[in-house]
């Protein structure tokens, strides 16, 4: 027997449900809404197996899609009020610099890529190492603290990635890639003396830019340590390049659709991010002269020493 009190509430509950096929349509649209930031929270959080092409990804976000799927079909009757709700959110995160509608859209572009185009690992970089050449030469010759490379560090913030928004965590990589384009788009090779090994410090190397490839090194390194990078030179057979630490796996699926999708697009366009994987875990990304974009392909791959500066 229905109650006189139950009445308005079935109305307004009539009123507000959605005429098929539309409430399946809208659920389905809700649910990838709600499933994305979800996915991309587990994600981070979780150890990541290395299956074969992601598929433990795949199998994940299909999961968590399957289950919103179900708790939004218990709560059809209220649907309009789901909606309603979520909206509310993504609006207050968006007016208060949080998570908002710009993040829902970035963070799918981001999920989709990262599954779609992974960095390439190179091998773990042991410990157990040669002596690194001109050891304290090159320390001496990084001066980081020196004004005239500080300063020319912050001027390349400034000319280059200064207007991007979003990624306030990875502020300090994006601007050491900013002195990176600076110094490798004007860089010019210049030999040592015939017979001589030598070690320009970084002031000397920044008036004209230009020396060989420790010169380089020895500049770049001194530049990124100048505005709180964390740089290293590697020793190979007859070559030095310097590295830059991004962080762990996770920092570089970010670093690499940042590179590949924002920062470098042009010069990053159909190739791969290359990368060294430390002892620890911590990836570190090539800067030699010879590369367009950070990650660029290494010109030597026998490692002889690692110089953490």
């Amino acid at each position: 027997m229905i109650k006189l009190r139950d009445i308005p509430f079935q109305k307004i509950r009539d009123k507000l449900r959605i005429k098929k096929p539309w409430d399946n349509v809208i659920i389905f649209v809700l649910n990838i809404l709600i499933a994305i930031p979800v996915f991309i929270i587990i994600h981070q959080n979780i150890i990541d197996p290395n299956w074969y092409f992601q598929i433990d990804r795949i199998l994940l976000f299909i999961a968590i899609v399957a289950i919103i799927q179900l708790i939004l079909r218990l709560l059809r009757t209220v649907i309009i009020f789901c909606i309603v709700a979520y909206l509310i959110v993504l609006v207050f995160g968006s007016v208060s610099g949080n998570y908002g509608f710009a993040a829902v859209i970035e963070d799918y572009n981001y999920m989709i890529y990262s599954m779609s185009d992974s960095p390439n690992p190179q091998d773990l970089i042991l410990a157990k190492l040669l002596p690194f050449p001109n050891k304290s030469k090159i320390e001496d010759a990084v001066e980081y603290e020196n004004p005239k490379i500080r300063n020319f560090a912050v001027m390349a913030t400034t000319k280059y990635f200064k207007d991007i928004r979003g990624y306030a965590k990875y502020r300090t990589t994006i601007q050491c890639f900013a002195v990176f384009k600076e110094i490798n788009s004007r860089w010019n090779y210049v030999s040592d003396p015939k017979g001589r090994d030598y070690i320009a410090k970084a002031t000397e190397s920044l008036m004209y830019l230009s020396g060989d490839c420790d010169d380089h090194s020895v500049l770049m390194a001194a530049c990124v340590k100048s505005i709180g990078g964390t740089p290293r030179l590697i020793h190979t057979g007859g070559h030095i390049y310097p590295e830059i630490l991004i962080g762990d796996k996770n920092d570089l699926e970010t670093i690499n659709y940042l590179i590949k999708k924002i920062l470098f697009v042009k010069e990053s366009k159909g190739k791969q991010i290359h990368y060294h994987i430390d002892e620890r875990g911590q990836i570190w990304l090539n800067l030699d002269y010879t590369a367009t974009y950070p990650g660029g392909p290494f010109m030597s791959e026998e490692i002889l020493g690692a110089l953490t500066l």
